[in-house]
């Protein structure tokens, strides 16, 4: 229950927000502590919270300090967060008309740096739009997006700056979204191998599915064409084979229907819909997947967790001895910034310092922006995807960056310089499961849409971006591959990153079986058969990196999740000391943390750099930048 009063308070506050002029330096305070009287407090200070906090980073650490008044902006170059309130929220103001979108990054940054007491919540505004972020839940979106005159009416979604904390209600909350959709298509997909459909033309059907309702949604098929679709199969379900698999099929052919239903239907690509083999629908699983499509927003269906939470959910409770939980609901997901602890030092951060060192120089930039568009990444644990549709995000948004910068520097559009070229075909997966192969690549194809639509909404003028094409979907049949990694040739790549699977060696043999475990003691002789299943992957990703030059100082990285008892004995030996024994330098490492993926387990995040040169060993107990045994 909201504190009585309140619309009416928010209400006086907006009608005092108008009449500001909307400057950042000279208001954002002024109107800040208003806000904060609006809800309830005596102001920001008599909250808790604070204005100016100097945001400073030192090497190895990060901390926030507190510097008050004009002394907070002496000295060049620091950074300073408009208001921190700690672990409520942290403000960051711009100046009225500023786009919101191309501030992301400077005050993700700043979240990240505030240790400890970091806020759940982060709000951008710029006097007359509220954006607010829950990075916890979701990286790159706004868990909600509220205008000055829709405040009064939105105040549910402000609760955690009550007095007394309230949880909110989000207008943009995806997952919760996500976990409705894929609940009902695991449901679905139960339903039909239950009653003995086979399993592959099933899990076909439902991502080929999957793709039609979320391009419903985001404009790339007719309006309203699949809920129409699955409302026939609901009143002649007899008939929905030749219902769906007359989209599909269209889906998958070059040449336009010349008449019917299926005439202004696009080619989306001959890879997802090389092979059309729907199932017939029973009348209630049509139901429930119209309903689904009727009165879920897919457009909102985040794509690099969907496919982890079906994973989970379509065979809960169908194996003897696996938990009764049979619905997405219950099921884990590895959260966008617990993988950012490894996009970000391996890819993100070394292009953020080569893009900057480039200053204004226009054939500096040119440079990068070429080899960004070259930048291969690969991880050879794929499974969904999730890893891969994160680094795929952040290389467009520093190509973003660069095309500014570009467009700042007085850089022409000659050349195509300003056409989008950071493509899907420069991310690689491997995964041994083939539908993970096959869930990788629609979450993929499906983030190329996302990316155009983030592209759109950054404001760039047609003669500084020319808009990508949203159709045909890439076809990623050669990108990403079901095959084990462990006896695969890998694709080069210039950064690896990953999760690789999580098992003990005691756990080998009895999860894969002898001959298996026998085979991987004979592919890696140098291992001890103690070592963990997982320190295999950090091996080979050493080895098949480039070195990090001079020449190409975003090269040869790798930031790899791995169980924490790489730190220990045999597992550290053949991960960790094989590492830096062979050119590796770690920069960056996390010793152990609960897996958002899945809370029974604790893990280790190790991030490193491939030199020229091995380096000389030294003893164990004292070798800088390696994680502490325990």
């Amino acid at each position: 229950m909201l504190p009585e009063g309140i619309k009416d308070r928010l209400a006086d506050f907006a009608k005092f927000a108008r009449t500001l002029h909307g400057d950042e330096k000279s208001e954002a305070q002024a109107f800040l502590e208003r806000l904060f009287r609006a809800f309830g407090h005596a102001g920001v200070i008599e909250a808790g919270a604070t204005f100016e906090f100097r945001v400073a980073k030192k090497p190895g650490s990060a901390q926030l300090e507190l510097i008050k008044g004009e002394e907070a902006r002496k000295g060049s170059g620091k950074k300073f967060a408009d208001l921190l309130w700690p672990e409520r929220v942290l403000i960051e103001m711009k100046s009225r008309g500023a786009k919101l979108e191309q501030h992301y990054d400077q005050v993700f940054e700043y979240w990240q740096l505030i240790v400890p007491n970091r806020p759940r919540y982060v709000i951008l505004c710029n006097f007359d739009e509220f954006w607010i972020y829950d990075f916890n839940l979701q990286l790159f979106d706004p868990v909600d997006r509220i205008t000055l005159r829709e405040l009064p009416d939105s105040r549910a979604s402000f609760g955690f700056l009550l007095p007394t904390a309230q949880e909110p209600s989000f207008g943009n909350n995806r997952v919760e979204v996500t976990r409705k959709a894929a609940d009902t298509f695991a449901e679905v997909f139960r339903k039909i191998t239950a009653r003995g459909e086979d399993r592959a033309r099933a899990q076909r059907f439902i991502l080929q599915l999957l793709v039609a309702v979320v391009a419903e949604d985001i404009g790339l098929l007719p309006e309203n064409i699949v809920t129409a679709l699955l409302a026939d199969c609901v009143q002649r379900p007899g008939e929905s084979y030749d219902i769906l698999g007359g989209l599909f099929r269209q889906m998958a052919t070059k040449e336009k229907a010349r008449g019917g239903r299926f005439v202004d239907v696009d080619y989306f690509n001959g890879g997802l819909f090389k092979t059309v083999d729907p199932v017939e629908l029973k009348h209630g699983e049509a139901y429930a997947l119209h309903e689904s499509a009727k009165h879920n927003d897919w457009s909102l269906v985040k794509p690099e967790i969907f496919g982890t939470l079906f994973q989970q959910s379509m065979d809960a409770g169908e194996k003897p001895g696996t938990r009764d939980e049979r619905h997405a609901f219950g099921a884990h997901f590895t959260s966008e910034f617990d993988i950012q602890k490894v996009v970000g030092p391996t890819i993100v951060r070394p292009w953020r310092e080569r893009i900057e060192a480039c200053g204004k120089d226009k054939a500096r930039l040119r440079a990068a922006l070429d080899d960004l568009r070259k930048f291969r990444v690969l991880d050879p644990a794929c499974g969904s995807g999730n890893f891969l549709f994160v680094a795929y995000r952040e290389c467009k948004r520093l190509e973003r960056d660069l095309l500014a910068r570009l467009h700042r520097a007085g850089a022409g559009a000659k050349g195509g310089a300003f056409t989008s070229g950071v493509t899907l075909s420069q991310f690689y997966g491997l995964d041994v499961l083939p539908f993970a192969a096959e869930l990788a690549k629609v979450t993929l194809m499906l983030a190329k849409e996302l990316e155009i639509r983030e592209a759109r909404a950054f404001g760039q003028s047609e003669d500084l971006f020319i808009e990508e094409k949203a159709l045909p979907l890439e076809n990623l049949d050669a990108n990403i591959v079901c095959a084990d990694a462990l006896f695969t040739p890998w694709p080069a790549a210039d950064a690896i990153i990953g999760n690789p699977p999580y098992l003990g060696s005691r756990y080998l043999a009895k999860e894969h079986g002898y001959d298996y475990a026998n085979k991987i003691y004979a592919r890696f002789p140098g291992v001890p058969k103690m070592a963990d299943f997982c320190t295999h992957w950090f091996r080979l990703a050493h080895d098949a990196l480039p070195p990090c030059t001079a020449q190409n100082p975003c090269a040869g990285r790798a930031g790899l999740v791995g169980t924490n008892t790489i730190r220990q004995n045999e597992s550290r030996e053949a991960s960790l000391d094989y590492i830096v024994g062979n050119g590796g330098v770690i920069t960056e490492a996390i010793s152990t943390q609960v897996w958002s993926g899945d809370a029974a387990v604790h893990v280790s995040i190790v991030n490193w750099e491939k030199t020229l040169a091995p380096r000389a060993m030294a003893p164990a107990s004292g070798r800088a930048g390696i994680l502490p045994a325990v």
